[in-house]
């Protein structure tokens, strides 16, 4: 066999040979969780118990394969953090907000969807536990493996869900929480894209638009970081340390705003300092955001870790809680043994370090590209849509948050860009065929002017043109055309359409697979 044709091999299967690597230290994780259950004793070990560990083992790595991905994919799009730098902060932060703020009791059963006086014994309830834990699993798996950034606590209120109906019916659902959860697939995206496209246009206006962005930076740039700090600081007081701490909004906010002063006196030189030595370009004044963005990918990891956490062990601590009792008493909320807790922090961690880098390039750059700009008006996004939604007491994902900004800044984008695009192909429209010079110095002038200079100059170039009777003479409908050619699509249709039908069958989709999974158990189990 020649050389050239066993390095095409080698290459062929290169990728195979890594696909199995991360296979195999994935495996080694659920069996060294299955032999530390087996060989710990207490909490009358069982076989229901091991497999329970194992399955909350691999519930947690997909969370840190899927759901983690929205907290650092803008941060790595950006190239704020490279993907390495990015998988380090997110599995240190996750790990670390699930041990020191994820708390010593968890609800059992997830958002309250299912009434636990239904259910019929205590081995019902493990089975029901145990059938939802994997069925969640299962789908974050085949929603990481497509490609689609999904909601995981969805995912499991869907689990818990179909078997709750498998094991007691459908009386035993509450149906008005269901529908505040489905009510969330609509109101968390929008409010997350609207958010972050707001941020992004008021960016636009305070720095990209002056000819003079550095002046302009050095003066917006500290106010922008100033209020990031408020929003995370309040958001960390609400949602990160809650469980520890319990703080109201008001204190919460009171304290974010000590910190955001503090931070604007703090960052104020440092940014006036580095912007006597970069250039006036949109690139060099990105770079001033660029260390904000890592404090914000590693605060909203610590978030995500100490809340979400709860969707890996939550099932699993009501098993042990159950199994420690001896199935006497189904309770709406159970202590997490330490180990348990270990079982969620790690599989988190490692679940983001095999397969997160897929998902995070999905966030980060296949749907829009993102510069630090638009990367830190989806982390504002994600933390003041949080806040406010619990304000209001509406119900948000903070999968479809994150997305949602993605999309927000993408479309708005694309709606500055064919406008610009409309007002250059005016000006085209109203000049000479024969005076190019003066078209490029005039194009030149357009580009470098203010909003309000630009509206000027096209209103009278409109003017001049109807006094000449219009030069080069366009009909309407020639014009629509050439309005056409610069339409541009920055957010890709394909990624929005995968997403959203993602989103929709979340719920259905684990909830079918949780009651096949029950019936399955079910029957292994009384056999």
């Amino acid at each position: 066999m020649e050389l050239q044709h066993i390095d095409e091999i080698e290459r062929a299967t290169k990728r195979g040979r890594s696909e199995l690597f991360r296979l195999g230290l994935g495996l080694i994780f659920l069996v060294g969780v299955m032999l530390y259950v087996t060989m710990r004793g207490g909490e009358q070990t069982s076989l229901v118990l091991v497999i329970a560990a194992v399955v909350g083992g691999y519930m947690a790595m997909n969370i840190g394969a899927n759901d983690v991905a929205n907290n650092v994919g803008p941060t790595v799009g950006s190239k704020a953090l490279s993907m390495g730098g990015a998988l380090l902060i997110a599995a240190v932060f996750e790990a670390a907000g699930a041990l020191i703020a994820g708390g010593e009791v968890v609800g059992t059963i997830r958002g309250g969807i299912i009434d636990p006086s239904r259910i019929a014994d205590g081995d019902t309830f493990v089975w029901l536990m145990l059938a939802a834990l994997l069925a969640g699993a299962l789908w974050l798996n085949i929603a990481t493996a497509v490609g689609a950034p999904v909601s995981t606590t969805h995912s499991i209120v869907g689990a818990v869900l179909g078997a709750g109906m498998a094991a007691s019916g459908v009386d035993a659902v509450n149906w008005s929480v269901m529908g505040s959860i489905a009510a969330s697939w609509v109101i968390s995206p929008l409010m997350g894209g609207l958010i972050a496209a707001g941020f992004l246009y008021l960016i636009k206006r305070s720095i990209t638009y002056k000819a003079d962005m550095v002046a302009a930076a050095r003066s917006v740039v500290p106010l922008l970081v100033a209020l990031m700090a408020w929003a995370f600081v309040a958001y960390i007081l609400l949602k990160g340390v809650s469980k520890i701490w319990k703080t109201g909004f008001t204190g919460a906010a009171l304290i974010g705003l000590a910190v955001a002063v503090l931070v604007y006196f703090a960052v104020k030189p440092f940014v006036a300092a580095r912007a006597r030595w970069i250039s006036n370009t949109k690139q060099s004044v990105n770079s001033l955001l660029t260390v904000p963005l890592i404090f914000a990918a590693a605060l909203l990891s610590f978030a995500h870790g100490s809340n979400d956490v709860a969707n890996a062990v939550g099932p699993l601590a009501a098993i042990v809680d159950i199994v420690s009792q001896g199935g006497a008493k189904i309770g709406t909320a159970a202590a997490i043994p330490t180990w348990v807790m270990m079982v969620g922090a790690l599989g988190i961690a490692l679940g983001l370090a095999l397969y997160g880098p897929k998902l995070i390039r999905t966030v980060g750059s296949e749907i829009t590209e993102l510069d630090q700009m638009r990367a830190y008006c989806i982390a504002m996004a994600a933390t003041l849509t949080v806040i406010l939604a619990s304000q209001l007491g509406l119900p948000v994902s903070s999968t479809h948050i994150a997305v949602g900004g993605v999309f927000g800044v993408g479309f708005l984008r694309e709606y500055l860009k064919r406008n610009y695009d409309r007002m250059v192909a005016e000006i085209k429209a109203h000049h000479p065929e024969d005076d190019q010079e003066a078209l490029d110095a005039y194009l030149a002038e357009f580009a470098k002017a203010s909003v309000a200079r630009k509206g000027e100059m096209l209103r009278e170039l409109k003017r001049k043109a109807k006094q000449q009777d219009d030069p080069l003479h366009l009909s309407k409908g020639e014009r629509k055309g050439l309005r056409k050619v610069y339409k541009r699509e920055l957010v890709k249709r394909s990624q929005l359409m995968r997403i959203a039908a993602a989103w929709i069958i979340t719920v259905p989709a684990s909830a079918l697979i949780a009651a096949m999974l029950y019936f399955m158990i079910r029957g292994m189990m009384l056999a």
